[in-house]
């Protein structure tokens, strides 16, 4: 997935986009020459880029998981000998656990290749794998009982110490290896073929991660000074033209040259790719697909072919992810159910005796791909609108009694949605669902509204925990919330997902715009 805000992302996505590597570097070069599938003699295509390295993390992290439970067991049975024995419970425990891990390192991407991102990103991935790991693990036991037949603190040690000890090896082996290949004493010089936005972008990137190793050594650009093409008031990083590229190509003066202009230069692409062929430095074709307002994109390959979305759900490619998402859903709003069920009962009473009207308002709003549901909330107003005009709440509505008025500000009128999650028509993290009548009307004034409905709508979501909450008064507001939903699809993951709802409780007491 491309994620704009991230500063790793092109280091990340060129490691899963230009597939072959060069052996000396290993690093992605891009593919020439390369043999066919049998049934297209002709054609060329891109291989995955795999680093040996990341099995090797694999293995000593999988022995990690292991050697950490079988050392508590030792460390409690000297202290308590007959108490603590190993046996094939816990050694059940340990191959859980296991497993459960790589399923998760996998899925946080731990072993993708993040060269030149800072430890922070990397440690905070593992993290997030163990600590989603022992949920889980807590929940097999407790549906199975195995946890009756253990002892609690040992698989407490083991939690923890396993936790050090991944968080210290991968601290490590990342410092290990920036010793072993530090960034001053194999350096490459950089060239980059545009300066354009893109070309800066990429400058920016090699700027904030020193440890790729790359040294700036200029823009190679021969266009006029344009708006949209070559950027004006970059002439002091400018190296020269083309054939100046060339020359300094041949003689080893720059020794990887990324290439940034437009797609729809592609036969002048095709000119300079051809000539660079005719040298040994390393060359990247870096697609402009930022040019596009990118929701949820990701890269596929298909028979060695790649296809990057522009737009799409961050459930299209992984069905996983899909029930992933389903199973947090279930779990959460049917634990969550169990606790609010007295007090909604409470609410209901006194939505029926504040004012007269049913309990429950029921509005057709769009759901995911924009097909219509009905969303359920406790009655708050004096009237139930779902009509072609739909008039938004406005701080201190006539239409609002107070006891509506106080399930608005802390957000308990939304409650009953909890049901529109557990039937599957709703989520609980993702893009507020709005009226029908408003979705028509912003559709038609903000560019990309609709991509906001390429999830299920959900009861809190980012835009809600970073304040857009409340009447939309203008346009502008609109947009900002629009913004974030689409970062939120843009961005998705089940790490994310618990965030929102950890910082949704605390929202919900101190919000200024809930009313």
């Amino acid at each position: 997935m491309f994620d704009h805000l991230s500063p790793n992302t092109l280091n990340r996505n060129n490691s899963r986009s230009y597939i072959t590597s060069s052996p000396a570097q290993n690093k992605p070069v891009l593919a020439q020459n390369t043999v066919a599938p049998s049934n297209s003699a002709s054609a060329t295509f891109v291989r995955p880029h795999l680093a040996k390295q990341q099995a090797f993390v694999r293995v000593i992290d999988s022995c990690i998981v292991l050697m950490s439970l079988w050392l508590t067991i030792f460390v409690l049975k000297q202290n308590w000998p007959g108490e603590y024995d190993w046996n094939d419970l816990y050694l059940s425990y340990g191959f859980s656990g296991l497993l459960v891990f790589q399923f998760f390192a996998e899925y946080n991407e731990v072993y993708n290749n993040w060269r030149g991102a800072p430890l922070s990103n990397q440690l905070f991935r593992i993290i997030g794998s163990w600590l989603l790991t022992l949920l889980t693990i807590i929940l097999l036991s407790f549906f199975t009982r195995a946890v009756v037949d253990t002892s609690r603190l040992a698989i407490g040690i083991w939690s923890i110490s396993n936790l050090v000890f991944l968080t210290t090896f991968h601290a490590s082996y990342h410092y290990l290896v920036r010793i072993a290949r530090p960034a001053d004493r194999h350096t490459l010089s950089v060239g980059i073929v545009g300066a354009n936005s893109l070309g800066h972008r990429l400058l920016d990137t090699f700027t904030a991660m020193p440890a790729l190793g790359y040294k700036f050594a200029g823009f190679y650009d021969d266009r006029k000074p344009q708006p949209g093409r070559r950027m004006i008031g970059a002439e002091d990083q400018l190296k020269g033209g083309l054939e100046r590229l060339y020359e300094d190509a041949r003689s080893g003066a720059v020794e990887t040259i990324f290439v940034t202009l437009p797609m729809a230069a592609e036969n002048r692409v095709r000119e300079i790719l051809d000539k660079l062929g005719d040298t040994t430095a390393t060359v990247f074709y870096v697609p402009d697909l930022f040019a596009f307002n990118l929701v949820s994109s990701r890269c596929v390959m298909l028979q060695g072919i790649p296809c990057f979305s522009v737009y799409g759900s961050p459930f299209d490619q992984e069905p996983l992810d899909s029930m992933l998402k389903r199973a947090e859903d279930i779990l959460l709003s049917s634990l969550i159910l169990c606790l609010i069920a007295l007090p909604m009962l409470f609410i209901a009473i006194g939505v029926k005796i504040s004012s007269a009207g049913p309990i429950l308002f029921r509005q057709k709003r769009y759901g995911v791909d924009g097909t219509p549901i009905n969303v359920w909330k406790f009655r708050t107003m004096t009237v139930c609108e779902n009509g072609a005009k739909v008039t938004q709440a406005t701080r201190n509505d006539a239409r609002i009694k107070p006891y509506g008025a106080f399930l608005r500000k802390y957000s308990l009128d939304e409650l009953p949605q909890f049901f529109n999650v557990i039937q599957g028509r709703m989520s609980i993290v993702g893009p507020r669902p709005h009226a029908v009548a408003h979705n028509e009307l912003y559709r038609k004034e903000i560019s990309q509204y609709m991509l906001r409905h390429k999830v299920k709508p959900g009861i809190t979501g980012l835009a809600q925990v970073n304040g857009c909450r409340g009447e939309t008064d203008t346009l502008e507001k609109m947009e900002s919330r629009v913004t974030y939903d689409l970062r939120y699809i843009q961005n998705w993951s089940l790490l994310m997902d618990l965030k929102v709802i950890f910082l949704t409780i605390f929202q919900v007491f101190r919000d200024p715009n809930a009313y």
